[in-house]
C-alpha cells in the first residue's frame, strides 16, 4: 500500500470521528437542553407557575432559547453534511487519480 493510500484512509478515519462526535453534540443539545426547556414550558403552561412572570418565562424561552439551540443544531448537522461531502470528493478524486496512474502505467507497459 502507498503512503498516499495511507494518508487518504487515515484523513477519512479522522473525518469520520469528527462526524460521528458532531453527531453526538447534536443528540446532547437535544436531550440536555431542548427537551428540558420543552418540559418546563409545558410545566408552566399547565399551571405550575402562574401570572405575567411565567407568561414572560415562556415567551422568552419559546421565541429565543429554543429557536437559538435549534439553529446550533442546525449549525452542526450543516457542518456534519459538508464534511461528508468533502470526503466524498475526496474519495472521488482518489479514484481518479488512481484510475489515471493505472493508466499510465499500462501504456508505459505497452510501449516495453
Amino acid at each position: 500500500m502507498s503512503i498516499m493510500s495511507a494518508l487518504l484512509r487515515f484523513a477519512r478515519q479522522v473525518v469520520m470521528n469528527v462526524i460521528s462526535q458532531l453527531t453526538q453534540q447534536i443528540n446532547v443539545i437535544e436531550e440536555q437542553a431542548m427537551n428540558p426547556m420543552r418540559q418546563m414550558i409545558q410545566e408552566v403552561t399547565n399551571g405550575i407557575w402562574i401570572g405575567e412572570g411565567a407568561n414572560a418565562f415562556v415567551e422568552e424561552v419559546s421565541s429565543m432559547f429554543i429557536p437559538g439551540i435549534g439553529r446550533v443544531a442546525e449549525t452542526i448537522g450543516q457542518v456534519n453534511n459538508n464534511l461528508n461531502r468533502a470526503m466524498d470528493i475526496l474519495d472521488q478524486a482518489d479514484q481518479q487519480v488512481t484510475s489515471l496512474v493505472n493508466g499510465l502505467g499500462d501504456l508505459f507497459g505497452d510501449i516495453y
